[in-house]
C-alpha cells in the first residue's frame, strides 16, 4: 500500500476504572479502501473510532491524517485538521426540525468560521453543493423532508452527505447499519463502498455483522481485548476464519 490516509501506530488507551480499552493498536487505510473493523463487543472498536478523531485522548500512540499528525494538535490547528475526518454515527443525530438539505449544508460549517456562520449562515453556494451531495447519495427527492420524517435508511443517507459536505479524506463510520433492516443496511454498505472506490476515501466501518464486512469491504480488521488479532484481504477471509481469529 502506498503512504495512506489514515495511519494509526500504537494507540493505546485505558479508562479510568482500569479497562485497557485499546493496546497498541496498529492499522492503515488507503485512499479508495473500505475497511470493516470486527469484534465482540467491548472490544475497542468505538474507542478507537473517537481516539482516532481525538474525541477521546489516546494514552500513547500516533494518528495521521495523511501528512497530518493529530496527536498534540490543540485549538485551531486541531479543529482544521479534524475537517479532514468525517465521523459517522449509528444514529444518524440529525436536526429534527430542519430539513435534510439543511442537515446536510450543516457539514461545511467549519470551512466558513465567523460570527455569522455561528448562526448558522452559509454562502450560497453550500446549498447547492448539499443538492449535489443529497444527489450523489441517491436522497435528491428527501431534500425538502423533515429530519424526523425521514426512514431509518434515508436517514443514513442524510448523515453520509453532511459527512461529505465536511470535504474528508477520512470517513469513519461507527456501526452506521445496526439499526437498519437488511435491505437498508445492504444499500448503505454498498454506498460507502461506492465512496470510497470513486472518491478515493479511506472508510474505516465498524460493523457487528461478519457477512456484511465480507460482501462489501476490501479488507477486514478483527480486535479482541484491544488488539488487532486480524488484518486481511476479504477475499482471503471467510466467516470460518473470522470465527477462528475471534
Amino acid at each position: 500500500m502506498s503512504q495512506p490516509l489514515l495511519g494509526i501506530t500504537g494507540l493505546s488507551k485505558r479508562y479510568p476504572n482500569g479497562t485497557q480499552a485499546l493496546d497498541s493498536v496498529g492499522l492503515r487505510v488507503g485512499a479508495g479502501e473500505l475497511v470493516a473493523l470486527l469484534g465482540p463487543n467491548g472490544s475497542g472498536k468505538s474507542t478507537l473510532l473517537r481516539c482516532a478523531v481525538r474525541l477521546l485522548e489516546p494514552d500513547s500512540g500516533s494518528v495521521r491524517v495523511a501528512d497530518t499528525e493529530l496527536i498534540g494538535l490543540r485549538g485551531t490547528a486541531l479543529r482544521r485538521a479534524r475537517t479532514r475526518v468525517a465521523l459517522i454515527f449509528q444514529q444518524a443525530r440529525l436536526v429534527r426540525r430542519r430539513s435534510a438539505l439543511d442537515n446536510v449544508a450543516a457539514g461545511a460549517l467549519a470551512h466558513h468560521p465567523g460570527p455569522r456562520t455561528a448562526l448558522g449562515w452559509l454562502p450560497p453556494g453550500e446549498r447547492a453543493r448539499a443538492a449535489a451531495l443529497l444527489a450523489r447519495v441517491g436522497a435528491s427527492e428527501i431534500a425538502g423532508q423533515r429530519a424526523d420524517t425521514l426512514s431509518g435508511g434515508q436517514a443514513q443517507r442524510t448523515a453520509i452527505a453532511r459527512a461529505l459536505a465536511q470535504r474528508p479524506v477520512v470517513l469513519l463510520a461507527d456501526e452506521p447499519v445496526a439499526n437498519l433492516d437488511p435491505e437498508a443496511a445492504a444499500a448503505t454498505m454498498a454506498l460507502l463502498r461506492e465512496l470510497a472506490h470513486t472518491e478515493r476515501l479511506a472508510v474505516l466501518c465498524v460493523l457487528h455483522q461478519p457477512a456484511l464486512a465480507l460482501e462489501f469491504a476490501d479488507r477486514v480488521v478483527l480486535l479482541n481485548r484491544g488488539r488487532v488479532v486480524l488484518d486481511q484481504a476479504c477475499s482471503d477471509t471467510d466467516l470460518a476464519t473470522l470465527a477462528g481469529a475471534g
